[in-house]
């Protein structure tokens, strides 16, 4: 029966690939189509999403298919932030406990090996296949081929994997009644600039570290590439002084970036450049319902629930969904009713979760981590949590570093946590007090009090 089960995938991208795998394995007959030509062999364009953010939740459903060797050599760890005041001296603030990181991989190097390994595993993708719609009555799809024509194609199953602005969601949504349907983008776009390596072929910064310039109402990144160079990426308001508007010239961009990030532009050689050539690109959050129709169709990954950047959980999201489809496939014996109900059920509530946890930690990055209050809050959460390990663990460390904490449980954590330490945070004398039996003893006592 599997063998002979057509399941089409839309949509070749990291999560498209992904399911591809995990439903080979599973013995199904895959189709996948891509609107764009196949990235293996055309150069990517520049200034797009190069480096993404592969933390746990991500390798997990990696590894379940065999696929995390294949990526070592293409992440580097990054084991916290490296922040960059405007004045005085950079702080560094780890991501977890000694041996936690995230790790910077390259967008198109790790798509590449996905699709390399969807193929392998039998997959059949068709590249320059833009999804026009799906008629889910009779279970096609119709996509405009290169050439124009139009072709329809039957399958069993229908998955949409086919990023934010998904044409699958959106036949989806026409054809169902009672479609809820919510997009909303942020006054912030951002634009990718470059650090090469120097001249001795060396990292220009710390190669272990994700970079930050907060800058209260934005902020700029940077994660290393494999080859020693850096993407950098401006997240900065489209409208206003300063912003995307208001930096019309090459004198107003070094002028800018000379004064807000001085330390940076000496390793930045083609900053005006790659400020004029390099796209602006727009943030949206995307939350929809339902994700499924019977057993026959269903949304996954950006499709389901697109989010910003600011989390690096987009991807992690995406790949979990993998992982958690499988699993309801393993428990209800590939009964897709079943499997898809719960798949639905579960996943919603944690892609709703980590879109609010992603747009929070934006507020986080570009102003809070150069706060010295903060920078304390965060010391007395890591003292407290390593003497009391089970009855908390970090926020930032619940989503990123315990993939067995869903991100709606992690969400509701973080609040509670959040209401605690704002107590903490009033106590006379914390400064100099915080590690005491005092501070820890009063934190038990709000674990107690202050409900979840």
């Amino acid at each position: 029966m599997k063998q002979t089960e057509h399941i089409l995938i839309i949509g070749a991208g990291l999560v498209g690939s992904l399911l591809a795998v995990y439903l080979r394995k599973r013995g199904y007959r895959v189709s996948v189509y891509e609107r764009r030509a196949d990235m293996r062999k055309e150069q990517m364009s520049a200034g797009r999403s190069i480096n993404l953010a592969l933390s746990d939740r991500g390798i997990r459903a990696l590894r379940e298919v065999g696929l995390m060797d294949q990526i070592d050599p293409i992440a580097i760890p990054m084991h916290g932030r490296q922040m960059h005041p405007i004045q005085g001296d950079e702080v560094y603030q780890p991501y977890g406990k000694s041996g936690q990181f995230i790790n910077a991989v390259s967008r198109g190097l790790l798509n590449q090996t996905l699709l390399d390994a969807a193929e392998e595993a039998g997959a059949v993708i068709h590249f320059q296949h833009k999804c026009l719609h799906v008629d889910l009555a009779h279970n096609q799809v119709q996509f405009e081929t290169r050439d124009g024509s139009v072709l329809r194609v039957q399958a069993d199953r229908i998955i949409a994997s086919d990023g934010a602005f998904s044409s699958g969601r959106l036949s989806h949504q026409l054809q169902h009644n009672r479609f809820q349907f919510q997009q909303y983008y942020i006054d912030y776009g951002y634009k990718e600039l470059h650090i090469p390596p120097t001249a001795q072929g060396d990292y220009a910064l710390a190669k272990h570290a994700l970079h930050i310039w907060p800058r209260g109402n934005y902020m700029m990144i940077a994660l290393p590439n494999t080859d020693g160079s850096f993407t950098c990426t401006l997240f900065f308001p489209f409208e206003g002084t300063p912003s995307f508007a208001s930096l019309q010239s090459h004198e107003d961009v070094l002028t800018f970036f000379q004064t807000q990030f001085p330390d940076a532009v000496p390793w930045m050689p083609t900053l005006v450049e790659d400020f004029f050539t390099n796209p602006t690109s727009s943030l949206v959050t995307i939350k929809c319902a339902p994700w499924t129709r019977g057993d026959r169709f269903a949304l996954i990954g950006d499709a389901a629930h697109a989010i910003v950047p600011f989390f690096g959980q987009g991807m992690n999201c995406g790949f979990e969904d993998c992982a958690v489809l499988n699993q309801f496939l393993d428990q209800h014996e590939d009964d897709w009713s079943k499997a898809l109900a719960e798949y639905d059920a579960l996943r919603k509530p944690d892609g709703d979760a980590i879109a609010e946890l992603a747009l929070n930690n934006f507020v986080e990055m570009r102003d809070r981590v150069a706060d010295p209050a903060f920078l304390l809050q965060k010391k007395i959460e890591a003292w407290f949590a390593e003497k009391h390990p089970t009855k908390w663990i970090p926020a930032y460390a619940q989503v990123t570093f315990s993939p067995q904490i869903r991100y709606s449980e992690a969400l509701r954590n973080g609040q509670r946590q959040e209401r605690i330490m704002q107590q903490i945070m009033q106590l006379p004398e914390i400064e100099s007090q915080w590690q005491t039996e005092v501070i820890e003893q009063r934190m038990l006592e709000l674990l107690e009090t202050i409900p979840a």
